[in-house]
């Protein structure tokens, strides 16, 4: 939960009980949790006009189809890639392997 452990969880409950005592933790805590699922409902309202507005004008459908093109296209090249850089590679590690092989024995 973004990186904050048990103890510092409990740190930070102790320190909010400091601040602002027993009777007002509930009222923050409920005060919060209206936030958050307002902010929540908001963005479900916001994605669902872009979608609805997307499908409107037929945009969703040429996306996926231009995303899938796109990828075939990047792993066409990552295969190319791989093939012609597998080789020298391997020849360049072996090569650095037998130089240092002698070496490697001494220590």
């Amino acid at each position: 939960m973004f990186g904050i452990g048990g103890g510092e969880l409990l740190f930070i409950i102790f320190i909010a009980l400091m601040l602002f005592g027993s009777d007002k933790i509930p009222e923050i805590a409920r005060t919060l949790g209206k936030v958050m699922a307002q902010l929540k409902n908001a963005t479900n309202e916001i994605k669902s006009e872009i979608q609805k507005g997307a499908d409107a004008n037929g945009i969703d459908t040429s996306l996926k189809d231009l995303t899938s093109s796109f990828s075939s296209e990047v792993e066409k090249v990552k295969e190319g890639l791989d093939s012609n850089l597998t080789n020298p590679v391997q020849k360049a590690t072996q090569d650095i392997e037998d130089l240092t092989g002698p070496i490697k024995r001494q220590l």
